[in-house]
C-alpha cells in the first residue's frame, strides 16, 4: 500500500473511531450504574458488526493488533 493509501485509511478510521466514542460515551451516560457493562457490550455488538460486515478473520486480525496496543500501553503505563 502507497503512503497515501495508508494516510487515508488511518484518516478514514480515526474520524469512524471518534463517531463511535461519541455514541459509546452516550450509551454508557445513559446506562447510568450500568455504564461499564454497557461498555463491554458495545465490544461485543461492535464486534458482532464488524464479523457480518467483513470477516471472522479480519476482526480477529484487528483484535489482535488491538490487544498488542492495549498491552504495550500497559507496559509504558508500568514504566512510568
Amino acid at each position: 500500500m502507497s503512503n497515501d493509501t495508508n494516510q487515508t485509511a488511518e484518516a478514514m478510521f480515526d474520524k469512524a473511531l471518534s463517531i463511535a466514542e461519541k455514541h459509546l460515551d452516550k450509551a454508557i451516560q445513559e446506562g447510568g450504574a450500568l455504564g461499564p457493562y454497557v461498555a463491554v457490550a458495545m465490544i461485543e455488538a461492535a464486534v458482532n458488526a464488524a464479523v457480518d460486515e467483513t470477516s471472522h478473520e479480519d476482526v480477529v486480525d484487528m483484535l489482535r493488533d488491538l490487544a498488542a496496543q492495549i498491552e504495550a500501553d500497559a507496559e509504558t503505563e508500568d514504566e512510568d
